[in-house]
């Protein structure tokens, strides 16, 4: 089974998230989604800044679901 990564960045001070974004990588195992999320969300933490993160309360979340291939 594949794997699609798919994050979703929200902050708790708005109550808000912005519209969730697709890795297009598409993964073999969902292990290797895993790992990608979690390195991806650290990078764009870090890209943020400590100020922003804590005055907007920011988190990201994010899934490794099953790829559905397309058939024709």
């Amino acid at each position: 089974m594949k794997f699609v990564l798919t994050l979703l960045m929200c902050t708790s001070v708005g109550n808000q998230c912005l519209p969730p974004y697709q890795n297009p990588t598409i993964y073999d195992d969902a292990y290797d989604c895993m790992v990608d999320g979690y390195t991806m969300s650290l990078e764009k933490i870090e890209e943020l800044g400590r100020q922003d993160v804590n005055e907007q309360q920011i988190y990201i979340k994010f899934g490794c679901n099953p790829y559905a291939e397309a058939t024709t």
